[in-house]
């Protein structure tokens, strides 16, 4: 792969999330990464390029390759890199031909998508292919869902370190946030709200349904008050409710129990859960119904009509300067798998918007799978998670801002 012109392709880097991958990569990158930006307009990829210049100046600038929505063009362009990343959505409109392209030319992959129906369908079409030519392809690998992601695995290595036990359960929360959904996002939420049925939805809630080897069969510690109304209480993480990243979240985690030693490193009983902090019960019982009906009604073609006429054209998004004040908190508790008051306890921020961070996530995923190349390796070759990536990925986080924290605490 070495010998290929490029080292990183970013294909969509005129798309929002794409115009802060570019400078994120233009910002940290080492200077001898030879890199492209793609797309369909090559005014459009001029601009961006003059911004990642402005940058930092001293760096190689990136290429501009032209391409189009076309499966000929896509491979051309795959054969041309070591490592792929896409950000052009929604991908269950437009993201297999990318991806089919990459599998096919053994060209590594990465995206932001967070279409669980979407990726598993994909893992079910080109998985063969891609173990054959080695290619790591790696759905999901911003927003959604590397935090939840490596935070699991940083807290299951903590717990065997700290105990030479496995993980019984992991609970995730999305302790605060402030950020502006873009006006791609909420289009591409419609346009996927279209493309998949109820039934589909439903059935990426079944337990490890994403794992490539069966998953624990130990009951849920979940209570059925939950299950109908949304609500937990934690003694370490306070009133959890429903959180909409949840059903793409879960799933990708559940995969990585399966992918990283076959479920014996997690554990033969790991459970993970995902919810976000409520100031109330009763205001944790309003996210969940609202989401809950929300979802409900999308299914309607008049509600989908009708949100087209109010959400925000595409390419809105917030200023550099609104984003300055955005930020996520992330928190965890992980639970051993033996008789222990002992808990692993995780915490990361970041301060800056949510596509400044998926950039940031999705960027330091690929350069993580072009310099290890120890981890592409081992690897081999399929449909991986950001998980598998391990501690080499959460070392080039946290010199970025993104420091996954986990310490013991004995209740």
């Amino acid at each position: 792969m070495s010998t290929r012109q490029y080292d990183i392709v970013l294909w969509g880097a005129t798309g929002y999330t794409g115009k802060e991958t570019a400078k994120h990569i233009a910002r940290s990158y080492p200077t001898d990464i030879r890199w492209a930006i793609a797309g369909r307009s090559e005014s459009k990829l001029k601009a961006v390029a003059e911004s990642c210049a402005k940058i930092n100046p001293d760096r190689e600038q990136p290429s501009i390759e032209i391409c189009n929505l076309d499966e000929a063009e896509l491979a051309d362009l795959a054969r041309k890199t070591t490592v792929l990343i896409a950000t052009v959505g929604p991908f269950c409109v437009y993201g297999e031909p990318a991806l089919k392209a990459c599998a096919e030319n053994g060209t590594h992959y990465l995206d932001i998508t967070g279409e669980v129906p979407w990726v598993m369908s994909m893992v079910k079409k080109y998985e063969k292919v891609a173990k054959s030519t080695g290619a790591v392809l790696i759905s999901q690998s911003a927003v959604e869902s590397l935090p939840s992601d490596l935070v699991t695995y940083a807290i299951v290595k903590r717990i065997h370190q700290e105990l030479s036990t496995t993980t019984r359960e992991v609970i995730f929360s999305v302790e605060d946030i402030k950020s502006t959904f873009s006006g791609g996002t909420l289009h591409s939420i419609l346009e996927v709200v279209d493309h998949f049925s109820i039934a589909d939805l439903r059935r990426i809630k079944k337990p490890f349904i994403h794992s490539p080897i069966p998953g624990p069969t130990a009951p849920t510690t979940q209570s059925a008050w939950t299950n109908i109304l949304g609500v937990r209480e934690h003694p370490d993480l306070g009133i959890l409710t429903t959180y909409f990243g949840a059903s793409s979240d879960v799933p990708i985690v559940e995969r990585s129990w399966g992918l990283i030693g076959n479920g014996k490193v997690y554990g033969p009983n790991f459970r993970f859960s995902e919810y976000a902090r409520a100031r109330s019960i009763f205001f944790a019982l309003f996210i969940h119904f609202v989401l809950t009906v929300g979802t409900i009604l999308l299914k309607f073609p008049f509600a989908t009509w009708a949100m087209r006429k109010v959400v925000p054209p595409r390419g809105y998004g917030a200023s550099e300067e609104e984003a300055k004040s955005h930020f996520v908190e992330y928190r965890a508790v992980g639970r051993p798998n033996v008789d222990t008051l002992t808990r692993a306890h995780a915490r990361v921020r970041y301060s800056g918007g949510l596509y400044e961070m998926s950039g940031l996530l999705v960027s330091q995923a690929a350069l993580t799978l072009l310099k290890d190349d120890v981890t592409a390796k081992k690897l081999g070759g399929g449909f991986m998670t950001p998980a598998t990536l391990g501690q080499p990925l959460i070392d080039r986080l946290a010199d970025l801002g993104f420091k996954i924290e986990v310490k013991m605490v004995e209740r």
